[in-house]
């Protein structure tokens, strides 16, 4: 929605494995043990004083892992010589097929494209001594996957400065790119070489969204992720979006449980979500979106992020619902062919299905091909939910690229008597009344959505609007 030196930052990575064993009867011996190493480093002597978030997020994960039937070990600043033992001893209890989990929550820092877990006596004052002195994710994974372990989640939360970054005459902020071997799921906190800013005192956002998607029942890994991703990017802003890529070959739950679509329509799972359903940077605690937003503008992504960015997982579908379901997870990551293809599929089995309409009139006015068709669509969602705001928005967003200006101010006013804080709104309704010469109102609705939602400007510009 949005080298190689140093950069040191906090860090939470986990790497989950679970094999159903419905699926993987070849795996059997092993598809019904789960395990997890969850360690949290905070007292790092280069630092004026202990980091607040790492020892109180591993209990929590170790808590949930618990209660999801993982056998968990935790361990709280560690060493070099205790983490190094530590993984060593995890890797003994992996059994092929396992479901296996590494939680870390301290510093990290990226060196040669790589990414180093930091225990807490590193004596760290040059490049060399990284590789000396860290444990690099990629080697935990290779230990993992050589041990058996089907499937592969990495975890990484990149939310502090590096403590240590005067000692190096130049320096990578944030993770690396992660080189992960197949059967890998992984969440960054935020996109590799970007700190979004510094921690809470507490527990970090990314932590506290996660468990909370963690606690969610009938939810897979993937949409776990996704579901996070979202709410973390909403909740900051934009300012800091997590980065999901997946390459597992089966489905996958923290529980053990098979995922299955419930009744409601899933949250969606990146900040600014695709308008329709869903307000523009709305605050974490307002209501699940109905449909998906662009989490950071794919035009602002790194080379680098976009060759590791991961098609979202394209899981059978039979019910509406599914194909919607699925069409958002497509939409959010920037797939708009396939999301536009499976809210028709939708749309074909439920010819009355508002939200699927509202999702594909909203895909077509971004993409800004078949805009009366989209404004079709939103025609449609709106006869069969008159009070229904995001409609309005996603029409109104079709009138604006059409340059019919004054029926998207209509629009706009529309979803904002409904909605009267939606900045995408606000910002649209803006921009067509500078459109029309309406300087003073256009100006002031521009900025109460920029003070609304920072973000809204560089969303119009990858709808391509401006």
């Amino acid at each position: 929605m949005r080298v190689s030196k140093v950069g040191l930052i906090g860090v939470v990575a986990a790497f989950a494995v679970l094999v159903a064993a419905e699926t993987a009867p070849a795996q059997q011996s092993g598809s019904g043990s789960k395990v997890a190493l969850v360690i949290g480093n905070a007292t790092y002597p280069d630092d004026n004083k202990p980091l607040a978030e790492p020892v109180k997020d591993a209990r929590a994960i170790a808590d949930e892992l618990k209660r999801d039937g993982f056998d968990v070990v935790v361990g709280e600043d560690l060493s070099k010589q205790k983490m190094r033992a530590a993984v060593d001893d995890f890797k003994v209890k992996i059994k092929p097929g396992a479901a296996a989990l590494v939680f870390f929550s301290g510093y990290g820092i990226q060196t040669t494209k790589q990414s180093y877990l930091i225990p807490v006596d590193a004596q760290i004052w040059t490049e060399g001594e990284v590789k000396r002195d860290g444990i690099s994710v990629e080697s935990i994974l290779s230990a993992m996957d050589s041990a058996g372990a089907a499937v592969k989640v990495v975890i990484v939360d990149a939310a502090r400065r590096n403590p240590f970054e005067r000692r190096f005459r130049g320096y990578s902020a944030g993770l690396a790119s992660l080189n992960a071997p197949a059967g890998t799921l992984a969440i960054y906190s935020a996109a590799p070489d970007k700190v979004p800013g510094e921690a809470s005192e507490g527990s970090s956002l990314f932590v506290t969204e996660l468990l909370k998607e963690m606690r969610t029942a009938n939810l897979s890994a993937e949409d776990v992720f996704n579901h996070a991703r979202v709410n973390v990017s909403r909740a900051s802003r934009n300012q800091q979006v997590p980065s999901v890529s997946s390459s597992l070959t089966e489905t996958f739950s923290f529980s053990g449980a098979p995922p299955r679509p419930s009744a409601a329509e899933p949250r969606p799972s990146s900040p600014p979500e695709p308008r329709p359903s869903a307000s523009v940077g709305p605050p974490p605690s307002s209501p699940p979106p109905e449909r998906p937003k662009q989490p950071q503008p794919a035009k602002k992504e790194p080379p680098q992020q976009q060759a590791k960015r991961e098609p979202p997982p394209a899981e059978p579908a039979k019910s509406p619902e599914e194909y919607n379901k699925r069409g958002r997870t497509y939409a959010v990551n920037g797939d708009y062919a396939s999301a536009e293809a499976d809210f028709s599929e939708a749309i074909r089995r439920k010819a009355d299905y508002a939200e699927a309409l509202n999702n594909r009139c909203w895909t077509r006015a971004v993409m800004g091909q078949q805009l009366e068709d989209a404004i079709n669509d939103c025609d449609q969602a709106i006869r069969l939910r008159v009070d229904y705001a995001d409609a309005f928005d996603s029409r109104g967003l079709a009138y604006l690229k059409q340059g019919r200006f004054d029926r998207a101010i209509g629009d706009f006013d529309a979803a904002l008597r409904l909605r009267p804080k939606q900045a995408s709104s606000l910002y649209g309704r803006g921009l067509a009344q500078l459109k029309k010469g309406q300087t003073g109102p256009g100006n002031a609705d521009i900025a109460e959505a920029k003070r609304i939602d920072p973000g809204i400007v560089q969303e119009y510009e990858h709808y391509g609007v401006e």
